[in-house]
């Protein structure tokens, strides 16, 4: 539920879930910096992704609902941080939310639901990448106990100029 009140569903991504996800993913693409793909995906593009993400394990794909219309309003992922098998126990974390969805705690829910399901995991911590400015990515992330570790300046070109990212790091599991 959300503060305002608002039932929302959390609950894992399907293949039925593909074309909403697209189309989500497809906004950040086309209109932002948050993400450095450059070019739209179709569904078809975008399928090898989604199906990296079981229901179990460490690599997870959440989707939030309005259980009304069951509309996507946004997801989050936990992937692979590297692919060298002596980086397993960690991730890297997401969060995209539907446009007219955002700031209302989707967000929120979604990080909560995915932290709640790799609490069991062998997963010992998490990385997030944001490309800067983002305030809202960067106070999400530091609710969830994430800690800035420095940022890659201008690590990235897009929409005729560079951006940085900042990394953030979130301790899961000690030992």
């Amino acid at each position: 539920m959300l503060p305002n009140g608002t039932e929302v569903q959390v609950r894992p991504g399907t293949e039925a879930d593909l074309d909403a996800l697209t189309a989500l993913y497809n906004h950040y693409v086309t209109e932002t910096a948050i993400t450095f793909d450059l070019a739209p995906f179709t569904p078809s593009e975008r399928r090898p992704w989604l199906l990296s993400h079981p229901e179990d394990g460490p690599h997870r794909l959440l989707v939030a609902t309005d259980p009304d219309s069951r509309r996507a309003l946004g997801y989050a992922t936990s992937g692979p941080h590297r692919p060298k098998a002596a980086y397993a126990p960690s991730v890297e974390t997401s969060v995209y939310v539907a446009p007219d969805a955002t700031g209302r705690g989707v967000g929120t829910l979604l990080y909560d639901a995915l932290f709640a399901a790799l609490a069991d995991q062998d997963v010992h911590r998490a990385f997030a990448g944001i490309t800067q400015p983002n305030k809202a990515s960067v106070k999400l992330h530091e609710r969830f106990g994430f800690r800035h570790l420095g940022t890659f300046g201008e690590v990235g070109r897009k929409f005729g100029r560079y951006w940085d990212v900042a990394w953030y790091q979130k301790d899961l599991k000690s030992g």
